[in-house]
């Protein structure tokens, strides 16, 4: 088994598939300090304050497993217009159906071509794979919650106002024939 990218991965909870009860279950992940730090490192992020996220796994025919939730996070950025602190909050919910890596595949394919008629009918996008039999609750978390990033963070009532420079009338592209041509009928 390899082991774990934490700087590609930092927010880790990992589910074992074959043990996901057939009622399914519940998760509550609150992030660690060190994996917000680590997370908002990765995000390019100023900092993450808080990272939550509540899932109910739910286990389906053919080796499927459902997962639904709320990710939940407040952010620290940085204004594109005025350069300062600002803080964001996220709430994301989340609705993803993981299975089998081949049936992912097989699914996505099929998806991709337009024959989705043989997939599942609850499966509107591809699947999720399913990797060496684990979902990483933690992963997902994040993955969410970096879609949910805005790019171009604004203060609120923060505008961007262009500066506006009146064009000199001496100042154009034929300027310098204008002056040679003055310069002409003088003589």
């Amino acid at each position: 088994m390899s082991r774990p990218d934490t700087e590609r991965d930092p927010w880790r909870a990992p589910v074992i598939v074959a043990q996901i009860p057939d009622g399914g279950l519940h998760r509550e992940l609150e992030a660690s300090v060190a994996e917000r730090q680590a997370m908002a490192e990765v995000a390019g992020l100023r900092e993450i304050l808080s990272a939550h996220a509540s899932f109910d796994v739910v286990p389906k025919s053919g080796g499927r497993v459902q997962v639904t939730g709320l990710v939940r996070g407040r952010i620290g950025q940085t204004c594109v217009v005025t350069l300062d602190p600002i803080e964001s909050e996220i709430e994301e919910e989340v609705d993803l159906m993981f299975a089998p890596e081949a049936e992912a595949r097989r699914l996505a394919d099929l998806i991709e071509e337009g024959q989705d008629d043989e997939a599942p009918p609850e499966v509107a996008d591809p699947p999720e794979p399913i990797t060496g039999g684990i979902i990483d609750l933690g992963r997902l978390a994040t993955d969410v919650l970096f879609l949910a990033i805005d790019p171009y963070p604004r203060k609120e009532g923060a505008v961007f106002e262009a500066e506006v420079i009146a064009p000199d009338p001496e100042d154009h592209p034929f300027a310098m024939l204008k002056a040679l041509q003055d310069k002409k009928k003088g003589q």
